[in-house]
């Protein structure tokens, strides 16, 4: 099951590359559509907050069906459950281009949301599957970092083709199509099965679930990606467009250079774990993340804007992937799906809730809010890592 060409640079490795193309679909879904926002608010005739909710339809689903999603993945292989997975993303999201109506464009969302419920999960699980040691961490940097050049690029072409039209952006993940034959045909290496007995496999699933480890690694993720996907994600968009006339391709290139911050820091985290413990970088994340969230309403000048969302990105770069190779190390191939799904569910609904109470805040308080309660949280977060931290070291 190891990649066992430890001499091979890692880069070189055909399986990491099609990893690398199920992790661009994987962002596609939210990454590219967000620049439209508030041109998608004034189309459909439909508030900020409700705006965020094609992000939460998207990524509701994934809390239900990633831990099944697992288990099958476990039990049947990977393969089995990632080509039918990245078809119906695919096509899905490619019908969202051609809806009109707001309830309609967001069932087709949940439908996509379906497909895309195993991607976020079993690409990392297959790093997991694949490699060890350092070459693990630094495996997972480097899907972080690729995921951060999409993130970079989805954002930009997303706004330049938000400038045609609102719907052409949805028409983007017709590409997983493709990337199915791809894994498909390329993917090579031994499915790893769970050949114990059902009932056994998800008692001893249940029991590694439970730890004490996981559940702090979890609940720090599902925090990562309220902060992401809530103040961050669903409202700078309004944020960069009322303060500074900002376009949808305005938004779209605040986003890349946020995502370019986020890849330098995924791409340098195997090095910065060589300096410091990965548990400290998740608290450097975490500084980062109450900053910047705590910051952003109050500057007035774009350029401190930008600075402070490639700021946010540096920290979801060196504090992702470690969060990621921390929950993988937990777990044997056996259970590896299963752990790495259960994970994906929690950061779902880190999704899914984030637009959520970033929206509450926003039409209780104002937009300013959205960030604070956001910050807020971030801050809360820092408190308790830190704390285990200095207990951790007694």
């Amino acid at each position: 099951m190891r990649d066992h060409s430890s001499a091979q640079p890692l880069l070189l490795d055909a399986n990491l590359r099609v990893i690398f193309s199920i992790t661009l679909m994987a962002m596609l879904g939210v990454a590219s559509v967000t620049p439209a926002f508030p041109r998608i608010s004034t189309a459909l005739d439909v508030t900020p907050e409700a705006v965020g909710w094609l992000i939460s339809a998207f990524t509701v689903p994934g809390v239900f069906l990633a831990p099944v999603l697992g288990v099958a993945a476990d039990r049947f292989g990977r393969k089995r459950i990632l080509v039918p997975s990245l078809l119906v993303f695919g096509l899905a999201g490619a019908a969202c281009g051609l809806a009109r109506d707001f309830e309609v464009l967001l069932a087709l969302r949940f439908l996509q949301g379906v497909g895309g419920a195993a991607l976020g999960s079993l690409n990392v699980t297959l790093i997991g599957d694949l490699y060890d040691g350092g070459r693990r961490t630094t495996a997972f940097g480097y899907n972080a970092g690729v995921l951060s050049i999409g993130t970079a690029v989805y954002p930009a072409i997303g706004g330049a083709l938000a400038l045609l039209a609102w719907y052409v952006p949805f028409f983007l993940p017709i590409l997983a199509v493709p990337v199915a034959f791809f894994v498909l045909s390329v993917l090579k290496y031994p499915e790893p099965r769970s050949q114990t007995a059902l009932g056994t496999y998800l008692r001893s699933a249940l029991q590694l679930v439970r730890s004490g480890q996981l559940l702090l690694l979890f609940t720090t993720g599902v925090v990562i990606f309220i902060l992401i996907y809530g103040a961050y994600l669903t409202f700078l968009p309004f944020v960069l467009e009322r303060l500074f006339g900002a376009t949808p391709l305005g938004i779209g290139v605040v986003f890349a250079a946020a995502s370019l911050a986020t890849a330098v820091g995924a791409f340098l985290v195997g090095k910065l774990a060589q300096l410091t413990s990965q548990r400290r970088l998740i608290l450097i994340g975490f500084v980062l993340y109450s900053v910047t969230m705590g910051a952003i309403p109050l500057v007035e000048a774009l350029w401190l804007i930008v600075a402070l969302a490639m700021a946010f990105g540096f920290a979801n770069g060196i504090t992702v992937p470690t969060v990621i190779t921390l929950v993988a190390g937990t777990t044997s191939g056996e259970h590896r799906a299963i752990i790495m799904s259960v994970n994906g569910m929690v950061l779902r609904l880190g999704q899914t809730v984030g637009p959520l109470i970033a929206g509450l805040a926003y039409a209780w308080l104002g937009l300013g809010a959205a960030f604070w309660v956001c910050g807020g949280l971030a801050l809360g977060m820092l408190i308790v890592l830190g704390i285990v931290e200095v207990k951790g070291e007694r």
